[in-house]
């Protein structure tokens, strides 16, 4: 199988409880063109219009930003992308505990060790700090990669009410639920605390199986990349492969690294119009 050709149209965006002045605004919907995913074409429609400014974050994701300087009391945003994402799932050749902590690694990956505001030190954790001895026990850090999957698909069942962007990792494994992103920062958590380099990766999910012809319903999804002598991309929430299906936008440190939408504005309260996201696979 050679991958798939999937057109994804993402819209959000804000509606406001009275007419705001001024707003600003940044959206990383735009699916990478790196690492085999070819990106072959990208728009960003803003009502009410605006001029859109892009450029590279500091961890390689696309930014478009833009600024509405009219009085609005809705704002709606729609991003359409064209992308091929390869087939296969990219595996990591695997490292012992020892070359894990060498200097070399922890230089290098350093940023994807330390502690966030989303995702602490589960060692400091009375209930997870036992899980960690005992996955760090284990004769390699495949091995216990693995472990930590299953410690978090144990630990969190998916409750789309249990949770918001702002809970954290030790939030989420006190609450037993949440979604996505909640899958990935308990992980992340417990990876670092081993000493496993991980990252916090946004996109979207297609259907397992291939659809082609159909417009499906689609989502704004989160997983994880673990490096093990190399990246490799596992997803949590799904306990699933990652491959053809997940199309990687950005990656960072958590979900505050690597938001599809922020902003700030000048005006009353705001509540989001909600998020849709819609898949049609092509051929190729």
């Amino acid at each position: 199988m050679s991958g798939r050709r999937l057109r994804i149209t993402h819209r959000t965006g804000y509606r406001y409880k009275a007419p705001v002045a001024a707003s600003f605004n940044e959206v990383r919907m735009t699916p990478r063109d790196a690492d085999g995913q070819m990106l072959l074409s990208h728009q960003l429609q803003v009502s009410p219009r605006a001029s859109v400014q892009a450029y590279v974050d500091y961890w390689g994701a696309l930014v478009q930003s833009f600024d509405v300087h009219e009085e609005h009391d809705v704002l709606e945003i729609v991003a359409t992308s064209l992308v091929d994402v390869p087939s296969g799932h990219v595996t990591a050749p695997g490292v012992d505990w020892r070359e894990l902590g060498s200097p070399s690694v922890l230089d290098r990956w350093g940023e994807y060790l330390a502690p966030t505001s989303l995702v602490d030190d589960a060692r400091r954790d009375d209930t997870r700090a036992p899980i960690v001895e005992a996955l760090r026990a284990l004769p390699s850090p495949s091995l216990a990669i693995r472990g930590a999957i299953e410690a978090t698909r144990d630990r969190i069942s998916y409750d789309d009410s249990a949770t918001r962007v702002t809970t954290t990792a030790a939030q989420a494994w006190t609450i037993g639920g949440g979604v996505c992103q909640d899958y990935s920062h308990t992980l992340l958590a417990l990876l670092r605390s081993l000493g496993v380099p991980a990252r916090y990766v946004s996109g979207y999910l297609h259907d397992e199986e291939e659809a082609r012809g159909q417009t499906v319903t689609g989502e704004s999804h989160a997983w994880v990349e673990v490096w093990n002598g190399g990246w490799e991309a596992f997803d949590p929430t799904n306990d699933r492969a990652v491959g053809s299906a997940h199309v990687v936008v950005a990656r960072g440190r958590d979900y505050a690294d690597v938001p599809p939408l922020k902003g700030i504005y000048a005006g009353g309260a705001s509540e989001s119009l909600g998020v849709t996201v819609e898949i049609t696979q092509l051929a190729l």
